[in-house]
């Protein structure tokens, strides 16, 4: 994988692996070597190794003592305390999208939103958290709140993995139903029932996976 000549190395294998383990492209407990990224991506052990020691400050991969670098795979304590982080950043940052909010980029969440049921009755589940994740960005970014979206993104980046497994234990038509409500309080301006909405969709997902 050759980088953009405007980006240094380790940038480029530091966005790529974040993209992926956002987006749910690697299962939970993935072992990951430096070894293994540089020959990916034929760069040196430096920017592997740069890469890496980011995604770990970010809580996107685990580094045991031994020195084993893998993906997240929560426990049941650190799914909840996701879904409350979630609980209370989206509503918010719906809430301040809302008076900003336009009949384009309803039309977009309608858009994105059909392309979320297609991916589910496709079994395709890394496609489903791709358009799952940019139905809520494409929504938050409308806040103009970017370091309250720069956190929460850390949120999304440590459960990407998991949200994967997510898939198998969703009914099929839930999601899109939820996002239903969320479009109908949008277009109806309704501040208080967008809050009630966006929590519900994003708590109710992470905790099917308790086990």
């Amino acid at each position: 994988m050759t980088p953009e000549p405007s980006i240094p190395a380790h940038e480029h294998v530091y966005r790529t692996l974040r993209a992926r383990i956002m987006y749910g492209e690697m299962e939970p407990a993935t072992a990951l070597t430096l070894r293994g990224i540089g020959a990916e991506f034929n760069v040196s052990m430096t920017p592997a190794r740069e890469a890496v020691r980011r995604l770990v400050a970010e809580g996107a991969l685990n580094l045991s003592g031994s020195g084993r670098v893998s993906t997240p795979e929560l426990s049941n304590d650190r799914i909840e305390e996701l879904a409350c982080i979630r609980a209370m950043l989206e509503p918010e940052l719906g809430a301040r999208a809302l008076p900003r909010v336009h009949p384009a980029l309803i039309e977009r969440l309608q858009n994105i939103n059909a392309t979320i049921a297609e991916k589910i009755v496709k079994a395709d589940a890394i496609g489903y958290v791709r358009a799952n994740l940019e139905f809520h960005r494409t929504l938050y970014l409308r806040a103009q709140s970017p370091a309250m979206l720069a956190l929460l993104e850390t949120v999304w980046l440590q459960s990407g993995p998991t949200m994967r497994s997510l898939y198998s234990r969703l009914p099929r038509t839930l999601a899109s139903e939820k996002h239903r409500t969320i479009i109908a309080a949008l277009r109806a301006s309704d501040e208080p029932a967008l809050r009630l909405s966006i929590q519900s969709d994003v708590t109710s997902g992470l905790r099917m996976l308790l086990t």
